[in-house]
Formats: structure tokens, sequence, C-alpha cells
């Protein structure tokens, strides 16, 4: 192993001492090629281009000298540190960072990012990356080769952000661009680079201020999640009566509708929401689609999670109240109107789905998207049966439960001081199926 292994954080400006001593008494440095050019390294030092961390850790640890490897920004941060700590290399580091490029990124926009959500695309992630400039209004994204700010753009296609794209940071060619995201494809851009992506009912734009114009508190406490986290609202499942345009009583079991008509259902009772945002496994990075959405407030429920969600909606009246509840509660969630078998094909592609409304039909046009979990209200004990047949036909694990409850009421009348519950009317209850697909 190498006598002594130095990792410098370089972010364009002048080293500091400690990270130029490193670099003089270097034997061998690893960087990326334009950072071995501008550097001052070593003339009989030995220079491994960085492609491969990997190759580049097992290189230094065969090393024997002063080994530093260069990296850009913080390498603490989404970097090379976490690569070179492994066990398998057993490298002992000494970490010498400078301003990570997410901190510069904001820098230059002018913006606090104490908010901001942090994603790399690395690895074949840009479509989780995706999911979560849709589900929050403050992202940076860390791009990578054929996962930069282009592809990010057409993955976005139809959601209105603003991307500021800062390329070269910290170098004599930084380049910092602001365009809205229909038009980021149409760009060539550099590689690496990275990507703001702002927008959204509380996003603060590049100026500073929020987008809403709605006052903000001074400052946020915990990082990643919005200023004023965590709110008043606490649960997984928010009361029935907290949504706007909620109130009718869904469909008994076993009696007659039409499960596809506009407004045939109405909110899910939140016991009945509970369950269904376990079985969904709803996670940051998550597309969720909600089909037959009604008011919404199964797709707010699941947006608090940090998902990203898509509710489909035939009655425009029911788009506006999701609308509404979607902005009283601070979350994102975009809203298509349309009947759900008939929409779906337009649709990014889920990780999970719930079908509130749309029968059997609906839920064999979300099965073909394949969804890795999947969640379905059915109206009768026959049109479950044929749900839960069409999940496990699709190579699901297919299971299903009716739910029923009744509140518990204090006691009434001449009994009201004394000691008892009343047990209140009952709910009809719900066919719930949920299918998650085999390992």
């Amino acid at each position: 192993m190498a006598d002594r292994i130095t990792v410098i954080g370089w972010d364009g400006t002048p080293l500091t001492e400690a990270a130029a001593a490193a670099l003089a008494a270097a034997t061998l440095v690893a960087g990326a090629p334009y950072q071995l050019k501008a550097l001052p390294v070593p003339p009989a030092a030995e220079r491994i281009a960085l492609g491969s961390i990997q190759l580049a850790a097992r290189r230094i640890a065969e090393h024997r000298g002063a080994a530093v490897v260069i990296a850009e920004g913080d390498p603490g941060f989404f970097g090379v540190v976490r690569t070179l700590r492994r066990p398998e290399y057993g490298l002992e580091l000494e970490v010498l960072p400078a301003v990570s490029s997410v901190a510069a990124a904001f820098a230059r926009a002018g913006m606090p990012w104490e908010d901001a959500q942090v994603a790399s695309a690395h690895g074949g992630r840009l479509r989780r990356a995706a999911n979560l400039c849709r589900a929050h209004p403050k992202v940076a994204v860390l791009t990578a080769p054929g996962a930069g700010p282009a592809e990010l753009a057409l993955m976005l296609r139809g959601v209105h952000r603003t991307f500021v794209v800062c390329e070269a940071l910290g170098t004599p060619d930084e380049d910092v661009t602001v365009l809205t995201s229909d038009r980021v494809a149409d760009h060539i851009w550099r590689d690496p680079n990275v990507v703001l992506v702002i927008g959204g009912s509380s996003a603060g734009g590049p100026g500073g201020g929020p987008a809403n114009g709605a006052a903000a508190e001074a400052a946020g406490w915990l990082a990643g999640r919005p200023v004023g986290y965590p709110g008043p609202d606490r649960g997984w499942a928010l009361p029935t009566d907290t949504y706007t345009g909620t109130g009718r009583t869904p469909a008994p079991p076993g009696a007659p509708a039409d499960p596809g008509a506009p407004g045939a259902t109405d909110t899910l009772p939140a016991h009945v929401r509970a369950l269904v945002l376990a079985r969904l496994g709803a996670r940051p990075g998550d597309l969720v689609w909600t089909v037959g959405a009604g008011s919404g407030a199964l797709a707010v429920d699941a947006a608090r999670f940090g998902a990203a969600v898509v509710a489909v909606e035939a009655d425009r009246s029911a788009c506006a109240r999701l609308a509404v509840n979607a902005r009283r509660y601070g979350v994102e969630v975009e809203i298509v109107h349309g009947r759900g078998p008939d929409v779906l094909g337009e649709l990014p592609e889920p990780d999970a789905a719930v079908v509130e409304t749309g029968g059997p039909e609906a839920v064999r046009a979300v099965l073909s998207r394949r969804p890795e979990r999947i969640v379905a209200v059915a109206r009768t004990l026959a049109e479950a049966e044929e749900v839960r047949r069409a999940i496990a036909t699709a190579g699901y694990r297919a299971d299903g439960a009716l739910l029923q409850s009744a509140p518990l009421l204090p006691p009434t009348g001449a009994a009201a001081d004394g000691p008892g519950l009343r047990l209140g009317m009952g709910d009809p209850g719900t066919f719930l199926l949920w299918g998650a697909q085999k390992p």
C-alpha cells in the first residue's frame, strides 16, 4: 500500500498550502486528464487518468510511495472517497476538500440550497433522478455521459421546469446557462456538469425568492427538506375531511356501478389509504400512477412520501379539486385528464400504481406497463376475483382483503358521564387487491 494517500478536491481555484505540498511530494497522481494537465504534477510521478476508480484503487494499493488522487470539488460528496474507502483496498486516506460542485452551482444561481434534493444520474439512475425532479421543486442533478441535461429534459417532457446548466465549473471554460426545460434538448452540453432543476409551486427561482410569492421562513433545519418541514400534518393518510371536494360515500360491495364513470367513487377512507400506501411502498425516486384519482387524496398522500405522482382522472371538476389539494399540502402532482386505459400509453414508466376506479380493464392496462407493485380497488366480490386473476396471470404475487371498520363513539344520554364506548355504524367495506413482481 502507498505510504501516504491524499485525496485533493479541486474546484479550479489555487490549491491550499497543504494540497500543494501533498501534490509536490507525490510519486503517483491520479485524476482526470484536464486536471493532470492543469495542475503542477511532479514530472517523475506516475500518472493515472481516472476512468475506472476501481482500477485506480488497485494500482494505488500496490504502489510504494506517496499517492495523490485529484477529484472535483468535495470528493466525499458523491465522489471518489466512497470507492477508495472500500475494505478490499485497505486504503487509509487524508481528504482535502474544496467547494462541492453542487454548492458552487447554487452559488452561481444565487440560491439557498439547504432545502434542495441532490441526485446522481451515474450508474443508470437517470430515470430515478428525473422522478425526483417531478416530485420536488429544487433538485441538483450530477450528470454523466449519456445522462446529461438533454436526456433529463426529455424524460421530463410535459413537466415545466427551469434548468440551470453549469458546465466546467471553476475552470476558464465555465459556462452557466438558464433555460426552460422544453429548450434544453436543443443544445449540446459538455460532460460532466451540474444541473439545477427548479420549478413547482413552492420553489425559489434563480433570483432566490419564493416562486409562489408567499413569505418564506428564514431558514430550514433539515437538509433536503422544504423550509418549514415537517409541518402540522402527520400520519400516513390524512383524514378524509381535510381534502377539498370529499364527502360522498363510495358504492358498497355488491352494488351495481360503472367503475369507469367519472366521479363513480370518492375518497377512500383514511385506513384504506394507509394500507394502499404500505403496499405501494412509495419512496423518493419512484413514479406512482393513481388511476381514477378523484379529488386526489391518495395521490397527495403518496406525494407526501416523496414519490413523483401522476394522477389520471376523467372528471374535469375532480381534476380541479385535485390541483387544489396538491397546492394545499405543498406537493407536486402531475394531473392528466382522461380515462385510464386511453391515456396510460403516453405516461412515463411507473414503479408502482394504484387503480382507484376503472375496474379490471384499467388494471390490465396498468399491468401491461409492468410496475413493480400494483394496488386496485374492486366494487364487488366477482370483480375482486377478476382483478386478482389479472394480477396473478401477469406474473405477480397476488393478495387482497376486504377492509371494514366501525367508529368507537363516546356514550350519550343518561350514560354520557359513565364508562364505556358505543360501536358506531360501520362502513360497507372496501375490496382491496395488490400484487408485486416475483423475484
